[in-house]
């Protein structure tokens, strides 16, 4: 399978998210012989893949792509924000272990739906608490079956939708966890690639959250961000290198 760029060379960052199999001369598999689902989906030809997994990365709305029982293959950065955490930590944790559903018999709905090869879009209720503070938050998760029609069972595409109703988002001079070490990192020189290395992020999902930072606080440059963190006692002061509060 190609996941070059639009140039048709490798790209490092998106490559990152692939779920390998590989056979035993160290090859990568066909998808018909490994069970292998890429994320991509549909977009998993050629450059599409890569377009995918930077859009994915830059939506707002929390996602996640995940096998049929659950299993996540991705999760974006604004889903991984729902736990205080980076995308990376989420692969291979379950929905159900992370989703609490309000009730069974909407997964049991989608459950027999994809046992007889139905194809359409499942809205379940769920809660969960917020890995930054605890707090229980309620929504409704989308679940789409997606990819290959062929493929059986699917890939699942689950939207989330935080409820109105849930806690406000934190304070102006607060910062998640995962901004924090970003911040920390960014104050130290780390690049925006390294930075991507160290916590499971591609270089738009780094960038993602240095300019949600920006607008938050109001301030432009990675340099006035920096200050601002230490201003608003984000990161310690008395701390080299550079760690949080």
């Amino acid at each position: 399978m190609d996941n070059g760029t639009a140039d048709g060379t490798p790209d490092a960052d998106t490559d990152r998210y692939r779920d390998r199999d590989t056979d035993t001369d160290g090859g990568d598999k066909p998808s018909c012989e490994s069970g292998y689902i890429d994320p991509a989906g549909p977009y998993a030809g050629g450059p599409w893949r890569n377009y995918f997994l930077i859009l994915l990365d830059r939506i707002p709305t929390p996602i996640a792509v995940c096998r049929a029982h659950g299993e996540v293959l991705i999760a974006n950065p604004a889903m991984a924000e729902q736990w205080g955490t980076a995308p990376g930590q989420l692969r291979g944790r379950n929905l159900l272990d992370l989703f609490e559903p309000r009730a069974m018999a909407q997964i049991d709905r989608l459950t027999e739906a994809l046992r007889l090869g139905r194809r359409s879009r499942y809205p379940v209720e769920v809660r969960w608490r917020a890995g930054t503070d605890g707090t229980e938050r309620e929504g409704e998760l989308t679940i789409d079956p997606v990819g290959d029609p062929s493929v059986n069972p699917p890939a699942l595409l689950a939207l989330l939708r935080v409820r109105e109703s849930a806690p406000q988002p934190a304070p102006r001079g607060a910062a998640s966890p995962v901004e924090a070490r970003i911040l920390a990192m960014a104050a130290g020189g780390t690049t925006t690639a390294s930075i991507g290395t160290a916590l499971g992020l591609t270089v738009d999902g780094v960038n993602y959250h240095l300019t949600r930072l920006a607008r938050r606080w109001r301030v432009q440059g990675r340099t006035a961000l920096v200050a601002r963190a230490y201003v608003l006692g984000v990161l310690a002061a008395d701390s080299w290198p550079p760690a949080p509060a």
